[in-house]
C-alpha cells in the first residue's frame, strides 16, 4: 500500500455528498474489509471498491485517513457523515480457472460493482524509466504475478461470459499497454472485443488506447463491437506532459485532437472520453478551459485527482502526494457545471470510466445538481 500525504483536518467547507466524495477520493478510507481491491497496475490508485450511498466508488485504502467505517456508515473523525458504505462482494468468477490453469482473476477484474475490466496487453513500449508515465505501474502487477502479459481473445471471452452469468456485469472496459506498431495496440483490442461480442452480443464495451497512427483503426474498433472509446491524454499542457509522461508526451496534441475528432465521428457525441488528472502541475483555470474545449468537441473530460500508486515513479521516486482537496473540488465542480450546460452525462456513455464513475466525483457533481 502506498503512503499517502498526511490527511487535512476536517471536511471541506459547505460539505455535501459530492464534496465528501472528493475528500474521500483524496484522503481514502481506513477500511479493513475490501474484498474487491487493486494494487499497482495502470492506476489510478491502490484502491478498494465500495458503494457510497449505493453508488460505486474506487477509494484509496489509507490507514492514516480520518475516514473510517462502522456499522455500514462513513465516519469522519468518528462522526457520522450521513453516507452509507458497503464493500463490493468478491465476485464468484474469481474462483474459476481456464483449462490451462490460469485464474480468471488474472485475466480480468471486477471494478466497482458491475464493470469487468482487463488490460489485454500488460506490457508497454514506454515502460523504461526514460519514457515511462510517472503515474503508471502497468507492469508491476505483471511482475508480481497478479496477471499475465497477453490475454488471448478466447480467454477474455471465456471470463466475460462467466462474469456476466455468475456476477451480473453490465459493461466491460478493455485497455492496453502501448505497442511498437502503428496501431499502438488497437488491433489486438479489436480482436478481443470481437471475441466477447460473439458470446455476449449485447454487452456494452469501451476500449482505451493511445491515438492510433492510422485513424482508420478507430473505425475497426467500432466495427468489432466497441461502443465507446477512451483516448487518454491526462494533461493538455505540453510542459506537464513532457515532465510526467516523456514517452507518451512525445505524441503531439495534434494527433490527439485528430483522434478525438475521428472518434466522435465514428462513435458519436459523448461516447468518447479522456482522463484529465488534477495535481500534475497544470494551472487549474487552464485545465478547466481545456475541459470545456473537449466538451464542445463531444469528448467527455473524465476529471480524476492524481493519487499515489505503489510502484510508480511519482510515488516511489518523486514522493508526490495527492492534490489539495479544495483545488480538486473546485476543478471537478467547474467541469461538472460545464457538462451540465451541454447536457453531457457520464451515465450517457455506453460503457467505460465515465459510465462507471467510481474513480471520480465528477458524476455526482454533474448529475446531482
Amino acid at each position: 500500500m502506498s503512503e499517502m500525504a498526511a490527511p487535512s483536518p476536517g471536511p471541506l467547507p459547505g460539505s455535501t455528498p459530492s464534496s465528501t466524495r472528493v475528500d474521500v477520493a483524496i484522503q481514502g478510507i481506513r477500511l479493513l474489509d475490501a474484498p474487491v481491491s487493486r494494487r499497482s497496475g495502470a492506476g489510478p490508485s491502490d484502491d478498494g471498491h465500495v458503494l457510497l450511498d449505493g453508488v460505486g466508488a474506487a477509494i484509496p485504502l489509507n490507514p492514516r485517513s480520518p475516514y473510517s467505517v462502522r456499522g455500514g456508515k462513513l465516519l469522519l473523525d468518528g462522526a457520522d457523515t450521513g453516507m452509507g458504505v458497503e464493500s463490493v462482494a468478491r465476485p464468484r468468477f474469481y474462483d474459476l480457472t481456464t483449462a490451462d490453469g490460469v485464474s480468471y482473476e488474472q485475466i480480468a477484474r471486477l471494478h466497482s460493482s458491475s464493470v469487468l475490466a482487463t488490460t489485454v496487453v500488460q506490457t508497454c513500449v514506454r515502460y523504461d524509466v526514460a519514457q515511462r508515465c510517472r503515474f503508471c505501474a502497468i507492469e508491476e502487477s505483471l511482475n508480481a504475478g497478479a496477471t499475465v502479459a497477453v490475454k488471448s481473445p478466447a480467454q477474455i471471452a471465456e471470463v466475460a461470459r462467466a462474469a456476466h452469468d455468475l456476477d451480473g456485469i453490465t459493461q466491460m472496459v478493455m485497455t492496453t499497454g502501448t505497442s511498437n506498431g502503428r496501431d499502438r495496440g488497437a488491433t489486438h483490442l479489436a480482436r478481443c472485443v470481437r471475441a466477447v461480442r460473439e458470446v455476449l452480443p449485447d454487452l456494452p464495451i469501451q476500449v482505451q488506447c493511445e491515438p492510433p497512427g492510422d485513424l482508420r483503426t478507430i473505425q475497426d474498433l467500432y466495427d468489432a463491437g466497441a461502443r465507446s472509446i477512451g483516448i487518454h491524454v491526462e494533461s493538455l499542457d505540453d510542459d506537464v506532459r513532457a515532465r510526467w509522461m516523456p514517452g507518451k508526451g512525445s505524441v503531439p496534441m495534434t494527433e490527439y485532437r485528430a483522434a478525438w475528432t475521428e472518434a466522435v465521428r465514428v462513435f458519436g457525441w459523448n461516447q468518447v472520453s479522456t482522463y484529465l488528472l488534477v495535481g500534475l502541475g497544470e494551472d487549474p483555470d487552464e485545465l478547466v478551459a481545456g475541459a470545456e474545449e473537449l466538451i464542445a468537441m463531444g469528448v467527455y473530460p473524465f476529471v480524476v485527482p492524481f493519487r499515489p500508486l505503489a510502484g510508480t515513479l511519482a510515488t516511489d521516486v518523486d514522493g508526490v502526494g495527492a492534490p489539495p482537496r479544495d483545488v480538486t473540488y473546485d476543478v471537478t465542480s467547474r467541469v461538472a457545471a460545464a457538462l451540465r450546460r451541454h447536457g453531457m452525462l457520464g451515465s450517457g456513455q455506453a460503457a467505460g470510466c465515465a459510465a462507471c464513475g467510481a474513480c471520480s466525483a465528477l458524476g455526482s457533481c454533474s448529475e446531482s445538481a
